[in-house]
């Protein structure tokens, strides 16, 4: 499955943003997806991750109750809703598929993704 992600751009503090990855080549009713970012000089950390019906997300500590992930099975596309953003959210975020298989819980480490987008940079102004 092929991933590409889109939507970043450059946000003032406490902005909001939406970034999107479009899927293709699989069916993506059958991929966990989630989300990742990574600073410069840090390594890639896990932001967001939903199951493949849309139950089950899972938010790493530092944006729960600011970012928001979503999926729609009819477009392929998997969506992070970023609100009250903050200069320490600023990374290149990746999309990432989990599958196809019958996992349940959504991982937070990347090596239990096998498929991953290009990355689409946020940039939070303070």
């Amino acid at each position: 499955v092929q991933l590409q992600a889109s939507g970043g751009g450059l946000v003032q503090a406490g902005g909001s943003l939406r970034v999107s990855c479009a899927t293709s080549g699989g069916t993506f009713s059958r991929y966990l997806m989630g989300w990742f970012r990574q600073a410069p000089g840090k390594e890639r950390e896990f932001v967001a991750g939903i199951g493949r019906t849309g139950a089950g997300t899972r938010y790493a500590d530092s944006v729960k109750g600011r970012f928001t992930i979503s999926r729609d099975n009819a477009k392929d596309t998997v969506y992070l809703q970023m609100n009250n953003l903050k200069p320490e959210d600023t990374a290149v975020y990746y999309c990432a598929a989990d599958g196809p298989g019958q996992r349940l819980t959504v991982r937070i480490t990347p090596n239990d993704y096998n498929y991953w987008g290009q990355g689409t940079q946020v940039t939070v102004s303070s």
